[in-house]
């Protein structure tokens, strides 16, 4: 009688799709803001945000929205529109991780590894400069994934 060696099927949920998940809430992130940023382009959004910043004279809600509609109304067109192209490469970058991942392709892992561990010295940057609790969160995330790809991927070269 011959019996035959099954392999056991692969969890339907593991480490990969969560990073997969994980970089697909980036994608939808991503493309909000760049919504956003077409949206801002109407000066009818950029008065009711201003008189919904004034609202809340105290709140961060009122600081942050100042902040950043300062910032965002002092750019020039090209460099507004330099900003979305940024913007959507990221949102595609990461979109590609993300199906990659999911699809548990090993090109998927390796292009993960390179490029999140390409933006580490940036978020380290950010954090020791303009420190943030979001930013090291972010931080020890992208550090966690790019040290558990690396160690997966080698672990199965050596197999």
């Amino acid at each position: 009688m011959v019996t035959v060696a099954r392999r056991a099927p692969k969890p339907r949920f593991n480490v990969l799709r969560t990073i997969a998940v994980y970089k697909l809430v980036k994608v939808l992130l991503l493309l909000a803001l760049a919504y956003g940023e077409v949206r801002l382009s109407d000066a009818s959004l950029a008065a009711k945000l201003v008189t919904w910043a004034s609202a809340r004279p105290l709140g961060l809600e009122h600081d942050v929205a100042t902040r950043f509609l300062e910032w965002f109304s002092g750019l020039s067109a090209s460099r507004l529109h330099a900003l979305r192209m940024v913007t959507l490469a990221y949102a595609a970058v990461f979109a590609t991780e993300g199906i990659g991942l999911w699809m548990q392709k090993p090109w998927a892992e390796w292009l993960t590894v390179i490029v999140t561990a390409s933006l580490i010295p940036l978020e380290v940057w950010e954090v020791i400069f303009r420190p943030n609790i979001g930013k090291a969160a972010v931080l020890v995330a992208n550090t966690a994934i790019v040290i558990y790809l690396a160690w997966h991927v080698r672990s199965k070269t050596r197999r």
